[in-house]
């Protein structure tokens, strides 16, 4: 599936629906390189959980926790890990096989221990098509 956005407005609005229909144990994976609007998507995502604490990218924490919605919400940023013996340390699987939604940006790092199913959210810009603009695509594994 293929969704265009115009406006930061309309990611965040695309980020809330998923949030809305999301359930528990769900993984989604973010990819996209810096300033597409992974921040934004993240933020409508989780108020689409009814997570109302502002949303903030965990870049130097790798991961946060939000417990104060529908259901809990996972974010990580892996963009800083050196090996995925590090995650090991953070207690990811307890996260990812846990109770909440989990969103992991910068995914493709680390692969390798990704869930057999999860939801792929790759966001990309398009300069000829306006500032603004953004392809996003959803690709379900």
């Amino acid at each position: 599936m293929i969704i265009e956005t115009n406006s930061e407005k309309e990611t965040y609005a695309f980020g809330l629906e998923l949030g809305k229909k999301a359930h528990a144990g769900q993984v989604y994976t973010l990819v996209g390189d810096l300033g597409v609007g992974k921040t934004v998507f993240s933020k409508g995502l989780a108020r689409g959980l009814d997570i109302l604490e502002p949303v903030s990218s965990p870049t130097f924490t790798i991961v946060q926790v939000y417990e104060e919605g529908r259901l809990p919400f996972y974010h990580f940023d892996v963009y800083r890990i050196g090996d995925v013996e590090e995650m090991d340390e953070i207690g990811y699987e307890d996260y990812i096989y846990g109770d909440g939604v989990s969103l992991i940006e910068w995914a493709n790092l680390i692969e390798e221990i990704l869930p057999e199913h999860y939801t792929e959210i790759k966001i990309e810009k398009d300069l000829e098509k306006g500032f603004d603009y953004r392809r996003i695509s959803i690709c379900e594994y």
